[in-house]
């Protein structure tokens, strides 16, 4: 896949979606960093396999997402992302409270994705 990664905090979840809606799962994993956490669901964080694995689900349901930027508030190489998203016709819908990092390259990822905010 060629699209590039974010350059800005602001994108990343435009980016997310992107590769999401583009259906392959290793193009989606290139928007975490290696060590990232996915909180699932259920509250449980998963990372690596784990993480993989919660996103190949969500990817299973062949259904697109949208994402809408509510707030992105940054602090150097961080920044907090708050995002509406929804995954098909209403299937899946959450408020996600994200943490991305620019990273050695300048390109943002995520280091920590709460789709469903509060879990």
């Amino acid at each position: 896949m060629s699209m590039p990664l974010a350059r800005r905090a602001a994108d990343v979840p435009a980016v997310f979606a992107a590769r999401f809606n583009h259906g392959d799962p290793a193009a989606v994993a290139e928007v975490y960093e290696q060590t990232a956490v996915l909180v699932g669901a259920d509250g449980a964080p998963a990372t690596g396999e784990g993480l993989a694995a919660v996103l190949a689900g969500h990817l299973a349901l062949g259904e697109p997402i949208a994402v809408t930027p509510r707030k992105v508030f940054e602090a150097g190489d961080l920044a907090l992302l708050i995002v509406d998203w929804v995954i098909g016709d209403e299937k899946v819908r959450g408020t996600a409270t994200d943490v991305a990092r620019r990273g050695a390259d300048g390109n943002w990822r995520y280091v920590i994705d709460n789709p469903f905010g509060a879990a």
